[in-house]
């Protein structure tokens, strides 16, 4: 869980943009504006965060911006690894799922990670 106006004062930043953001989420979230661009950043920060717990490891041993929330066709939130979040993933053999929401100040995501059957 995050508090919004936390990350929107942290999004004045670039280097927050580059040391949190990958491209392909970037691109999306400069789509957005105002409210909807600090719940976005919000929650995607939420979802790292939750990736990372979810991994085992916290983070430490990949970057922030190597983990990605996309949304598919849909519109359903995805993770898109890269790098090392990618890799250690893979050594794991593991698969994640991510639910994102969001209150008016306060952004919440769920990672479950699980193995798919051999």
């Amino acid at each position: 869980m995050v508090e919004i106006a936390r990350i929107e004062r942290s999004l004045s930043r670039p280097r927050f943009w580059e040391r949190v953001f990958g491209p392909e989420e970037r691109a999306a979230l400069n789509k957005k504006s105002g409210s909807r661009l600090a719940q976005s950043a919000a929650a995607a920060f939420a979802a790292k965060e939750a990736f990372s717990k979810a991994l085992g490891t916290g983070i430490r041993g990949f970057g922030l911006q190597e983990v990605q929330l996309l949304h598919d066709d849909l519109g359903a939130p995805c993770l898109c690894l890269s790098g090392r979040a990618a890799a250690m993933a893979a050594e794991r053999r593991l698969e994640f799922a991510v639910s994102v929401t969001h209150t008016a100040g306060l952004a919440a995501a769920v990672v479950t990670a699980y193995t798919e059957s051999p």
